[in-house]
C-alpha cells in the first residue's frame, strides 16, 4: 500500500479536531459515527467501534424478576394515552 499524503488538522479550544474528508469518506465515518482510539508510542489510532450485538432473549430472560400480572395490548394502549393526556393537561396547565 503506498504512502498516504501527508494531512494536517488542529486541535480546537474544545478539544476537537476535524478529520478530512479524504480520510472519512473511504472509510465510511459520517457524522456520529463512534470511533475507538488507542493510544501507540508513535502516535494514536482511530477505529470505527464495534457495533453492539442485538441481545438475545435468552441472555436477558428472568433478569427483571417474576411477572406479577399479564397486562393486555389494550391495557397497554390505554395506559399510554391516559399518560399523553396527562402530560398534555399539564403541558396546558402550564401555559396558562
Amino acid at each position: 500500500m503506498a504512502k498516504a499524503a501527508s494531512l494536517k488538522t488542529r486541535v480546537s479550544t474544545k478539544g476537537q479536531i476535524v478529520l478530512p474528508k479524504a480520510i472519512r469518506d473511504p472509510r465510511g465515518w459520517a457524522a456520529g459515527v463512534e470511533l475507538t482510539i488507542e493510544e501507540r508510542p508513535d502516535g494514536v489510532l482511530l477505529r470505527a467501534a464495534p457495533k453492539d450485538e442485538p441481545t438475545r432473549v435468552e441472555d436477558v430472560f428472568g433478569s427483571l424478576g417474576p411477572v406479577e400480572r399479564v397486562v393486555s395490548i389494550e391495557e397497554m394502549n390505554d395506559a399510554v394515552l391516559e399518560e399523553a393526556r396527562r402530560r398534555w393537561l399539564r403541558k396546558t396547565r402550564d401555559r396558562d
